[in-house]
Parts: structure tokens; C-alpha cells; sequence
């Protein structure tokens, strides 16, 4: 097994890959394979940040907590007939995520084979990466009001209400952090078929100008990197797509079924052969 660091670790083969990303024994307490991470699938390894869409907008980090304000404001009004009620804080940011407005949250999906095809859509001449977070352990990291609802509730994965009760204002969920910045995964409501088949959740980090793969590198018990070489990348592409992991699939309607047309007849796909 080839390993770059105490957190980053190459696949050397498809059956290697599988064994990284499923979890090879059952949980002791329940007898059950559930896992406890989170995958965020990327096509290119050398981009080795976890930067929000946000945080891509400038890079003016003084700028970002009122671009996000701005954005916010002008999605909720000029999206206000289409969208949840106004003072649902948490629902509004998920919808203006899903539908590409810039925000704080980071894409992932509990679906190794849904971080899979994303790690390898394209630049099949380069590696990809797989980012696996233990959600769970991150827990760990959390500020008492946010540990105490997520008892109440009995879960390890927070929603949009569980946040809008302990938070109801992005100003209030920053202030969570005192002195010490934390991140919450949360399962968004099932905005589409888009979110559901994607199998999607979200990162938040409190403090929209606070870069996630620090506060990772600051606690690496609770992840690790997946190398997918680009030695194996069509053998990835082709199984997954025999799994029905697709864009058709993916991306339910027309422009999912262009986007795999585009890609299955392109360069190095079935119509170059």
C-alpha cells in the first residue's frame, strides 16, 4: 500500500479502492457496516483545498462577511415566490446552494460511489481525490448548544430545523465558536431528485471566511484522502457507470443525459474506440 502522508493514501488497484472507502468491519456496537464518513469526490488531486464556493468569489477574505450578506439578501428577494419562508435561515441557504449561488457550504454525499464518479468525470490524465470526513468524530468539536440538541435528538447528522432551533441566524451560529472554529454536517431537505440521488449533505464552517482543509489538517484522525491514480481511472469510470452511476442518474433530466452523452462519446470514451 502506498501512502504520501499520515492522511493521504493511493489506491493501487479497484478491489484497494473499494476496501478504503467501504468500512471493512462492522460496527461493535451495532453489528452493522453504517459508516460514519462523509465523500467529496475530486477529478483533480492537485487541487489539495477545500475552498466554498464563497470563498472562490474573492480573494479578499475581509470582503466575504458582507458578499455573503449581499448574496443572501438578493437571492431571498428576487427568489421570494419560489422559496421556503423567509425566516428559515438554514432552508434558504441549502436551496441557494443547490440552485449555484456562492455560499458557505461544501458539497458531499454519503455515497462513496456518488464521490467516485466525481473523482472521475474528467482529466482522466491526471489523479483524482477522495475526501473522506468522519462526521461523527467531528462531533467532538462542537459547542455545547449544538452537542445538546443533537442529544435531544438522537442523531449524528444535524438538519435544516435542528440548526434553525439552535441558530436562526448566521450571525448566531458564528457566535457559537467562541474562540475556536467548528464545522457541522447537515442533510439538506430533498430540495429534488437531484439532492436525493446524490445521496447530498453539507458542510458549514462557523466563520464564512474559515477554510475547512486547515481546520482538518489541524485534527487528522478525522480524515483521510483517497488517491485515485490516473493509472485506473477508466477502469473507475467503466464499473461505475456499469452501477448506474451516471450523470443520467445524477443530474435527472435532459441536461444530465447530455452531460453523459457528452462524456461517454468523447475523447477516450466508447465513440473514440
Amino acid at each position: 500500500m502506498t501512502t504520501r502522508d499520515t492522511t493521504e493514501v493511493v489506491a493501487e488497484s479497484w478491489s484497494h479502492l473499494f476496501s478504503l472507502l467501504f468500512e471493512p468491519k462492522p460496527s461493535l456496537s451495532t453489528g452493522r457496516f453504517r459508516s460514519r464518513f462523509v465523500f467529496r469526490g475530486v477529478a483533480d488531486a492537485r487541487y489539495v483545498d477545500l475552498p466554498t464556493s464563497l470563498q472562490r468569489l474573492t480573494p479578499q477574505v475581509e470582503r466575504l462577511p458582507k458578499l455573503e450578506t449581499k448574496l443572501i439578501r438578493a437571492f431571498k428577494k428576487y427568489a421570494y415566490l419560489d422559496g421556503p419562508d423567509p425566516t428559515l435561515t438554514w432552508e434558504w441557504l441549502s436551496v441557494a446552494q443547490h440552485y449555484g449561488l456562492p455560499t458557505r457550504l461544501l458539497d458531499w454525499t454519503w455515497s462513496p460511489l456518488v464521490a467516485l464518479h466525481f473523482a472521475a468525470d474528467k482529466h482522466f490524465e491526471r489523479d483524482g481525490v477522495i475526501w473522506m470526513v468522519d462526521f461523527a468524530a467531528s462531533m467532538g468539536f462542537l459547542p455545547e448548544a449544538l452537542v445538546r440538541i443533537s442529544d435531544i435528538e438522537s442523531t449524528t447528522m444535524f438538519s435544516t430545523s435542528m440548526l434553525q432551533a439552535t441558530a436562526p441566524t448566521l450571525e448566531e451560529f458564528d457566535a457559537l465558536r467562541r474562540d475556536d472554529p467548528f464545522v457541522v454536517f447537515f442533510e439538506p431537505p430533498s430540495l429534488d431528485a437531484r439532492i436525493a440521488n446524490q445521496y447530498g449533505s453539507f458542510s458549514v464552517m462557523a466563520g464564512v471566511d474559515t477554510r475547512l482543509e486547515t481546520w482538518l489538517q489541524d485534527r487528522p484522525q478525522l480524515f483521510k484522502k483517497v488517491i485515485v491514480p490516473a493509472a485506473i481511472k477508466w477502469e473507475v469510470r467503466d464499473k461505475i457507470d456499469q452501477s448506474n452511476i451516471t450523470e443520467r442518474v445524477l443530474f435527472p433530466g435532459l441536461d444530465g443525459l447530455a452531460r453523459w452523452l457528452r462524456r461517454y462519446y468523447g475523447p477516450g470514451g466508447a465513440g473514440s474506440t
